[in-house]
């Protein structure tokens, strides 16, 4: 029986030892604040997710030029490090709010201020009926709600 139990707990610390750990905000080189879009509250460096980031497009010239503004959203837990895995030339990472094809604003409820995107859930949905056609043309709307953690995507 001690016999087992040693090796119950061997394999135990071995497995601790093996699990990931979180990054602490020291471990994450977050650059300066050199981007034209530094300090306005907002995270624009394609390195992180979460609703702490900025609702327009990512630029590969944001990435560590927008140290404030992510140091700050990470401490508050408003974002995730991503590690730096971003889809090159896209300009979109690849984690978080954004791997969703958004797709246009070609909807006539868009920028009404309600997701009209049926692929969603939450409250910054609309409340009229949902339409087929509307699906990636309320892109503004659908991505504004989505980083204010009002939305998700349906299962």
């Amino acid at each position: 029986m001690n016999q087992h139990r040693f090796r119950t707990a061997t394999f135990l610390v071995l497995l601790a030892l093996a699990a990931p750990r979180p990054l602490a905000a020291q471990q994450i080189d977050f650059g300066d604040d050199s981007s034209e879009f530094a300090r306005d509250g907002e995270c624009d460096d394609m390195r992180f997710s979460g609703p702490g980031m900025t609702a327009t497009r990512l630029l590969d010239s944001d990435v560590r030029h927008d140290a404030t503004d992510c140091r700050s959203a990470y401490e508050q837990h408003r974002l995730t490090y991503t590690g730096g895995r971003t889809a090159a030339s896209t300009g979109y990472a690849t984690s978080g709010v954004n791997h969703i094809m958004w797709g246009d604003d070609a909807s006539k409820y868009a920028h009404d201020g309600e997701c009209d995107d049926k692929r969603f859930v939450g409250p910054g949905m609309t409340n009229t009926t949902l339409l087929d056609s509307d699906i990636k043309h309320d892109a503004s709307d659908c991505r504004a709600a989505y980083t204010q953690g009002r939305l998700q995507l349906r299962q």
